[in-house]
């Protein structure tokens, strides 16, 4: 398929810039993927679409201030730099904001009276590159990083939190696993009490949020690795849910790709599109620990994830070509232009989907 194939056009009023209040007050679009059906309820409504037993796994990253602020030197011409993924004690790999800042660049960054200096050790394509830092960046985030919104919110977020899931845990991730941001702590004990089951897993959230897709035939984008984890616990919380008929219900797109990477893993398939001899209508879960690079696009076959909580997609983006692959590109640009016309907030603060 071609990138063109996931266009679509969105009033720029629409991109939420502030999270709702509260979390669960957001709307929900209920996606029925066989009859096609779009039925619109809010957030706090999602209790009635699930059954004791069923399965909710959550991404229980936490978004960590990545967002740093600084100078060249000498010069002092303007830098930003994003934090993507540490690679060792000192050295960080991510995206840089300035002009000519190539390898031997030395930089600066300063905030709240802390300072720390770097040198760009690697520069990979387009604006990635690799910072040393003079000493760990330990303890010191808090003070010298700001909370890095994506470009399309303009408005400054005042509650840190807000960026935040109520259950995030492991700190790492460059953004928010946005479809958990309507979870409430009342709505997560309503759920509990109806005998819905939960699970987590950990993926940190990298590159591929924040670069565009390039390439006109979509199956030539390479993702970058992301680090994620599910431990044995909770494949056992998974499998035997599943083996009792109940649904696994994924929160977000990284939990959907840490779930069906631990299925691939299961079953020993290196190539989930060339992977004939796997044709089980679906695969139990293993525990993992490792980085992944699977890119879910029209055509996968889905092994654990029954249905999907999500927000609303960028166009041309790697998540609408996963939701695509989901519930069939047709039935979710006919939902967007849906949610377009009913006046749906859009992006990391906007409305939510249950596909089902």
């Amino acid at each position: 398929m071609n990138l063109s194939d996931f266009d679509y056009e969105l009033p720029a009023e629409q991109i939420a810039q502030q999270p709702i209040e509260p979390r669960d007050a957001a709307r929900l679009m209920v996606i029925d993927r066989q009859s096609g059906a779009l039925t619109h309820r809010y957030f706090g409504d999602i209790v009635e679409f699930f059954s004791p037993g069923d399965v909710l796994v959550f991404n229980q990253t936490r978004v960590i201030p990545a967002r740093l602020r600084g100078t060249k030197v000498p010069g002092g011409g303007q830098a930003e730099f994003l934090l993507l993924k540490r690679r060792t004690g000192e050295e960080w790999e991510g995206i840089i904001g300035g002009k000519n800042i190539t390898e031997g660049t030395e930089l600066s960054f300063s905030a709240n009276g802390l300072n720390i200096g770097a040198t760009v050790i690697e520069a990979g394509e387009r604006n990635e590159r690799t910072l040393r830092f003079e000493s760990s960046l330990d303890g010191l985030l808090d003070s010298l990083g700001e909370v890095p919104l994506p470009p399309y919110i303009h408005e400054p977020l005042n509650d840190r939190e807000r960026y935040q899931t109520v259950y995030a845990r492991d700190p790492g991730s460059a953004a928010a696993p946005t479809a958990g941001l309507h979870f409430t702590a009342d709505l997560l004990i309503a759920l509990r009490r109806q005998g819905v089951q939960f699970a987590y897993c950990t993926l940190h959230i990298g590159l591929d949020t924040f670069q565009p897709v390039t390439v006109e035939e979509i199956e030539h984008h390479n993702m970058h690795r992301e680090w994620t984890e599910l431990t044995a616990d909770n494949a056992r919380i998974i499998n035997e849910a599943k083996l009792a008929g109940k649904q696994i219900v994924a929160v977000g797109t990284t939990s959907v790709r840490t779930l069906e990477t631990a299925a691939l893993r299961s079953a020993g398939v290196d190539d989930p599109y060339r992977a004939e001899g796997d044709m089980c209508a679906w695969r139990p879960v293993i525990a993992l620990e490792e980085e992944t690079d699977l890119f879910i696009r029209p055509g996968y076959r889905f092994r654990v994830v029954d249905r999907m909580i999500t927000n609303f997609h960028l166009p041309k983006s790697t998540l609408l070509m996963l939701v695509s692959a989901f519930a069939g590109r047709d039935l979710i640009m006919q939902a967007y232009a849906t949610a377009r016309d009913e006046g749906y907030r859009f992006y990391s603060f906007g409305d939510a989907t249950l596909l089902c």
